[in-house]
């Protein structure tokens, strides 16, 4: 086992932990930057809580479910990684399961109420996310095992987070607002990124295919690279079609010039837990001026 924590000596905080708090900017992030995106069209604002809560209880969900899958699989045995639940014996696998489910649940409830007020087509949007969620690395072929991970990240982190949020909010779609999502996405991939640099190695041993796997050490720091390069060119882009007061955001881009650095020295396992924090810092730097540009440029 990675670690000989007692459940006892941890108790409560384990789920806290095991919730996995590094990543939940890039659930916060979609909703402020699609929130802003909405703010030029009658928005509806108290239902931003709701749409926060949806994005929130799906990254948790994720994270419990991938928590039991890969701990019932023997994924997460010998990890470098901050403890995993079921891997560490820290929590029965039915209790992260089930703890899984709840949260899967409340995004789901929530989630059905923005859809009783707006349109039910989210319901569709909505199973789809759940279902993901869970067959991310569980199921009998978990698409997380075979490289796909980074696509849901960005599909369901990205875009359908930030326009959905938009949607929701203002009811309304608009240009700015697709290609905003292209820079949340990519951050929200960088994240997944690092995370699966760290595990290579780990990964390679279990027969884990993540992308990061497939493509190898150099290849991958090169990938999240380009992912920051492809937020700041979209981040530039809604500048030009709105004002250039969208810019604002290239300072989340500038933030992460230490975590860019960290890849390039090519840092490797537990190295690289600090810089997942780092890139978690600038999507929430990048998702205060994203959102504030946004808004100044469509006041303007």
């Amino acid at each position: 086992m990675n670690n000989s924590t007692p459940s006892a000596e941890l108790g409560w905080k384990k789920w806290v932990v095991g919730s996995r708090p590094r990543t939940l900017p890039a659930a916060v992030v979609p909703v402020m930057v699609g929130a802003a995106c909405a703010s030029a069209d009658s928005p509806v604002w108290w239902r931003v809580s709701l749409a926060l809560l949806v994005s929130l209880a799906l990254q948790v969900g994720v994270n419990y479910a991938n928590d039991y899958s890969d701990g019932i699989k023997g994924t997460d045995n010998d990890r470098v990684g901050p403890l995993r639940l079921v891997g560490s014996g820290v929590a029965s696998a039915s209790s992260v399961k089930r703890a899984a489910f709840i949260a899967l649940g409340i995004a789901g409830v929530a989630g059905l109420s923005l859809a009783m007020m707006t349109t039910l087509w989210l319901l569709v949007v909505g199973v789809c996310a759940i279902v993901a969620a869970w067959t991310y690395t569980g199921g009998p072929r978990p698409y997380g095992y075979a490289g796909l991970g980074e696509v849901f990240v960005f599909v369901f982190f990205g875009v359908v987070a930030t326009v959905g949020t938009q949607y929701v909010v203002s009811e309304t779609l608009t240009t700015a607002g697709w290609i905003a999502s292209i820079a949340v996405g990519a951050y929200a991939c960088a994240l997944l990124v690092v995370n699966n640099l760290r595990d290579i190695p780990g990964d390679t041993e279990v027969g884990k295919r993540t992308l990061a796997v497939k493509m190898g050490d150099a290849r991958t720091r090169q990938f999240f690279g380009a992912l920051i390069v492809l937020a700041a060119v979209s981040i530039v882009w809604v500048g030009v079609i709105t004002t250039p007061f969208a810019m604002f955001g290239l300072v989340g881009v500038i933030a992460t010039r230490p975590a860019l650095n960290d890849i390039g020295k090519g840092l490797k396992g537990k190295a690289l837990i600090p810089v997942l924090g780092a890139v978690g810092r600038a999507q929430l730097i990048l998702a205060i001026t994203f959102t504030a540009g946004i808004v100044i440029a469509l006041k303007a």
